[in-house]
């Protein structure tokens, strides 16, 4: 995958950055005609009736490692469009994502993980809003294996805790007939940062063990048992570089990341779901769980896609969400804040598949797709 990196990971600086809005107070009273359609129509094809043009200025927008290649997409198509707007782009891990939202830091907090309560507690101006959908494959570092070994929550949650130790121990041969497993210990790498990947994985593993689910849980920072030989990485990329470098690794990694961790030697492995098969992450397993989850969606978009027990359907799937508080700086900002967002999840714009499946993302459901809509007109 080709990304054009458009910021460096935040710096405490960025606290400081305010946004610059031009006249933005003035401007942000003139919502067009064309946008007063495009927000009173109910015949669930509104998003096809265009974006509201931004009142233009700077949009900060920082978290998810995950969702931070897709933004690096998003920006300069956006840019194109709207000359007079900056979008800055930056990762930081899900929890910043929230956090910096939450403080007033950035406009737009990027997050794989929902919001919890205690955040809604924070904040209950916040808004998580779907913008795709995502997944998250399994990698592992081992020299001469190119299978794309049969693992599930149960073996990987023995893993983590330190219970398998190599990567011939019996669980995983017997999944595995006819594969030569190393005799070599298995490190297991977990984030280090706050992470919605964190979130996406250990849901998994609660969903597939109660001892996991008793001892260690699920969020977007856990810890993690001791016994097993892990590591720390910060970022998706910390985590393919450190699998990289470590013969033996295991690590959970963003399906933004893909083609990287693939360029690096590492592999991916085929995932237990909830109906017993063992499933590749490919855009048609990652549609067909996706597809069972439309209608349980609630209009808050707020709800956990892992391991929805669907035929075909690869386990650990999400939506991309955009953290944003309802209530902006000025009207102006609510303005621009919107028009992004909109354009972000327009099936003509953002949720194209030019863009989308350079990451190995989905675009949103129609009936997805106008709830977050709604979602996006009740910023001001």
């Amino acid at each position: 995958m080709t990304r054009k990196l458009r910021a460096k990971m935040l710096v405490p600086a960025l606290a400081g950055a305010a946004m610059t809005i031009a006249a933005a107070g003035s401007m942000a009273g003139a919502a067009t005609a064309a946008h007063d359609a495009h927000a009173n129509n109910k015949t669930g094809q509104r998003l096809e009736l265009g974006v509201q043009p931004p009142a233009g200025g700077t949009i900060s927008e920082a978290g998810s490692s995950l969702l931070y290649p897709l933004w690096n997409l998003w920006a300069p198509g956006y840019e194109a469009k709207y000359r007079n707007v900056t979008l800055q782009t930056a990762a930081g891990g899900s929890g910043k994502g929230i956090s910096y939202a939450i403080t007033g830091t950035i406009q737009i907090g990027a997050s794989d993980a929902y919001l919890s309560s205690s955040d809604l507690q924070q904040d209950p101006n916040l808004e998580n809003i779907p913008l795709a959908i995502s997944a998250q494959e399994i990698f592992y570092n081992l020299s001469g294996v190119t299978d794309h070994l049969k693992l599930n929550g149960k073996i990987l949650a023995e893993i983590y805790q330190g219970k398998i130790k190599k990567w011939n121990a019996v669980a995983i041969r017997r999944l595995n007939a006819g594969v030569k497993l190393p005799n070599i210990p298995i490190v297991a790498l977990h984030r280090s940062d706050g992470s919605g990947d964190t979130f996406l994985f250990t849901t998994y593993l609660t969903d597939s063990t109660k001892t996991w689910a008793k001892t260690v849980g699920y969020n977007t920072s856990v810890t993690w048992p001791k016994g097993a030989h892990e590591l720390a990485e910060t970022g998706n990329s910390g985590m393919v570089a450190g699998c990289k470098t470590t013969p033996g690794c295991i690590a959970y990694i963003g399906i933004s990341y893909q083609t990287q961790a693939l360029g690096d030697g590492l592999t991916y492995a085929q995932l237990r779901n909830g109906t017993g098969q063992y499933v590749m992450p490919t855009s048609a397993t990652i549609a067909a769980e996706a597809a069972g989850f439309v209608t349980k969606t609630p209009k808050t978009g707020a709800i956990s896609m892992i391991d929805g027990r669907v035929k075909t359907g690869y386990p650990i799937i999400n939506y991309e969400y955009a953290i944003v508080s309802k209530k902006q700086s000025s009207t102006g900002v609510a303005k621009t804040v919107r028009s992004v967002l909109e354009w972000a999840i327009n099936p003509k714009d953002g949720n194209t598949q030019s863009y989308l499946s350079q990451v190995g993302f989905r675009p949103l459901p129609l009936k997805v797709a106008n709830d977050s809509y709604d979602q996006i007109l009740a910023i001001k």
